[in-house]
């Protein structure tokens, strides 16, 4: 009789694959919840800081491509940046109907704050990994990103 959780080695081995993918990006991604709950922020609203704070100002369409995000909640993630004051919204000389993002300074001394502890999480969180072995995963997950 055959085993219900046993789909064939080889699906089986894609399945532990996928599980393996989730675990460690769920891992990653609650310790990161942990530290920017801390500084009262979402992982959505970092994200849009930090993509800011590294490329400058941006449409809301190229925040959105540039932290791989939907559009769905991006305007409501940018309301309330807004009213926090970290970040400023103006119309693009080009195209009065595209709104440009901007950082304040009050913004970049939030990411100032936490990016550090990010970096820090990061290292944590990779510490098992030799540098050849980082370099070898990212090959492999932009493998399967192609």
């Amino acid at each position: 009789m055959k085993n219900k959780n046993d789909y064939g080695s080889y699906n089986n081995l894609n399945l532990k694959t996928l599980i393996a993918l989730s675990r460690s990006n769920n891992t990653i991604n609650k310790r990161s919840n942990s530290l920017f709950k801390a500084h009262d922020l979402t992982m959505m609203q970092f994200a849009v800081l930090e993509v800011l704070y590294h490329k400058g100002d941006l449409s809301i369409g190229e925040i959105i491509e540039k932290i791989l995000a939907t559009g769905g909640n991006m305007t409501v993630v940018i309301q309330n940046l807004l009213k926090e004051g970290l970040v400023e919204k103006y119309s693009s000389p080009k195209d009065q109907r595209i709104s440009i993002i901007h950082i304040t300074d009050a913004g970049k001394a939030k990411i100032e704050e936490i990016f550090p502890h990010h970096l820090q999480q990061i290292d944590t969180v990779l510490s098992n990994l030799t540098e050849d072995e980082k370099r070898q995963l990212v090959t492999l997950l932009k493998k399967i990103s192609e």
